[in-house]
């Protein structure tokens, strides 16, 4: 559980500080994002990345609390270690099973939140106009990033929403943690031979590799679109596996990775960024880069 954090550790700061955790760290686009929300915004903050691997986790996060820390982003593979951490959990948060944004309350205790859904439903109706509602979804993976995802998905009331994964047990049991908030199953990759979706999204981490589960021809419906939560400087193996089967539109996670902080950093400051210049000008450095 989390420490209450006293007077003394908050007054050692003079700058409000932030941080993302995670293992590794040293590719995140994190602290760009933040430090250009903070000039946007006109906020005074510092924001920074640390490695912490996860038998350090508990004690990484108390001594930024205790020395003044403000709040934490939380990525892979700390987003569970966060949820125990966290004093009070947001609904979302309860639902994922999973925290990325830790934030310090005026009363010590520590608040633990899940933006990573509102991001990706941000990117997809704002960004990219690609409407839920009344539509076949499938999700790839069963892990913590399809977890995260689930609920805001399920809100914006899709037709279906169907989850696969190579272990079919472990996507019928996730799927059944969110029976009653809509029309939602899991099954096994061999289970999709004979369906089609208008949206498939990518919840592995194994397209960044270069390595996809095996997807049936005719899967994506003519005018579908695919997105990968994972993001690279290239294009990762399941934004080709979409542009190949003539997807509508073939996206990374880029923009989710933009309005999920967009989120945290309303969580922590209370007021919100415009996100679309931050998307524009980090795609941009990647092409050119």
């Amino acid at each position: 559980m989390g420490i209450m954090v006293g007077e003394k550790g908050a007054m050692m700061a003079h700058i409000d500080r932030y941080a993302v955790f995670g293992h590794p760290i040293n590719h995140t686009k994190s602290p760009r994002i933040h430090q250009i929300f903070a000039e946007q915004t006109g906020q005074a903050l510092e924001y920074t990345a640390q490695d912490v691997p996860a038998e350090q986790f508990e004690s990484a996060v108390a001594r930024f609390f205790t020395e003044g820390g403000k709040g934490l982003n939380c990525t892979l593979p700390l987003k569970e270690l966060a949820w125990n951490y966290a004093t009070n959990k947001t609904e979302r948060a309860q639902l994922s099973k999973a925290v990325n944004t830790l934030a310090v309350q005026p009363d010590g205790s520590v608040l633990g939140d899940n933006t990573d859904g509102k991001g990706l439903v941000t990117d997809l109706l704002a960004n990219h106009k690609i409407s839920l509602s009344g539509i076949r979804i499938l999700i790839l993976g069963a892990g913590g990033g399809a977890r995260g995802i689930i609920a805001p998905i399920l809100e914006q009331c899709p037709k279906t929403l169907v989850i696969a994964n190579r272990t079919v047990e472990k996507a019928v049991k996730l799927a059944a943690e969110f029976h009653g908030k809509g029309f939602i199953t899991g099954c096994g990759f061999e289970a999709l031979e004979y369906q089609q979706f208008d949206l498939i999204l990518n919840a592995t981490s194994a397209s960044l590799s270069g390595k996809l589960p095996p997807l049936p021809i005719g899967l994506l419906a003519t005018n579908g679109s695919c997105y990968d939560l994972a993001y690279g400087n290239e294009l990762t193996a399941f934004v080709r596996w979409g542009i190949e089967n003539q997807a509508l539109k073939s996206l990374d996670g880029l923009g989710m990775l933009v309005e999920q902080a967009a989120e945290a950093f309303f969580i922590w400051r209370g007021i919100r960024p415009e996100t679309q210049a931050v998307i524009e000008l980090l795609n941009s450095e990647r092409q050119n880069g």
